[in-house]
């Protein structure tokens, strides 16, 4: 450290900065508590989706309810899992095993729960003219690609875990902060949005169970790209901004609050596809620049 001179002494006597103050025990609980409630609505989506399951050959109304239920406490999960890290950070009680428990919390209730919800719901009830093999190939494609989704998720929030700053193979504007792949919380907020949006109702039908199978295939695959996404973590709240940013989030919860499921289909939709249309922007702005340009032809 460089020596003071006697006047910049004399001034750091007379202004002593003041020390931080260490938060309390009970401030640590604080996101703690957001964790275990992620937690307990990861356990219980996966209970109402063993439910559903159930419940669908004595009473259909009451499975739909289930699987409705199931798919809405995913999405209540993923914004538990936003506040906590949120409350951590504006308490300064940031810590290790914060971290690592929030990491085994989304496992359940983005991973595992979700992974559960998109085999029962989109492929166990599936019925039709079709022969036994094709069902017999479409139960065990449904297996194979929710453990696929529950896979690529763990080894997303792994990578996050050790990678400490990221680049995304197609780097944004530096001042803007990005996710490097699809979080883990929008992959299962999609799925849970068309449940939700269907109002629980499972697939029954051959050709939308594929459908639904090529998403879980195509977010499982977005969790483990290098695309990226734009992690909101930069927008502060607290912090002065412009009225179109304030009335773009009125308007958002207005349309949540009254529109509910087609508004949050709509959101992880939009959110889903960004990372896909800013990759395939990148590729063809790419393109156009290599091609050269025709010579113009003199009379």
């Amino acid at each position: 450290m460089p020596d003071l001179t006697l006047s910049e002494a004399n001034e750091a006597e007379d202004n002593p900065q003041p020390l931080r103050k260490q938060p309390s025990r009970a401030a640590y609980a604080l996101p703690t508590l957001f964790t275990a409630g992620n937690i307990f609505l990861g356990y219980l989506s996966i209970i109402r989706s063993i439910q559903g399951t159930l419940l669908f050959a004595s009473n259909q109304a009451l499975a739909a309810q289930s699987f409705r239920v199931a798919a809405f406490t995913i999405g209540f999960a993923v914004f538990f899992d936003g506040l906590d890290g949120r409350v951590a950070r504006m308490t300064n009680t940031t810590s290790a095993f914060g971290r690592e428990l929030d990491s085994l919390a989304d496992i359940i209730s983005f991973g595992i729960a979700p992974a559960i919800l998109a085999y029962t719901w989109g492929v166990l009830f599936v019925s039709g003219t079709y022969g036994s093999i094709e069902f017999d190939q479409m139960q065990r494609a449904g297996k194979f690609l929710a453990f696929l989704f529950l896979v690529c998720g763990a080894a997303r929030l792994a990578r996050f875990n050790v990678q400490t700053n990221p680049q995304p193979r197609n780097p944004g504007k530096p001042h803007r902060k990005y996710f490097v792949g699809l979080p883990i919380p929008a992959a299962a907020a999609l799925p849970a949005a068309i449940v939700f949006f269907r109002e629980g109702k499972p697939l029954t039908d051959f050709v939308s169970s594929t459908l639904w199978l090529i998403l879980i295939t195509a977010l499982a695959l977005l969790m483990i790209s290098a695309w990226r996404y734009w992690s909101f973590k930069d927008l502060n709240l607290s912090r002065p901004r412009s009225p179109l940013l304030l009335v773009t989030i009125a308007c958002v919860i207005f349309a949540i609050w009254t529109w509910s499921e087609e508004a949050l289909l709509v959101l992880t939709s939009v959110y889903a596809a960004s990372g896909v249309a800013t990759r395939l922007a990148g590729i063809l702005r790419r393109l156009f620049r290599s091609t050269p340009k025709p010579e113009a032809q003199h009379g």
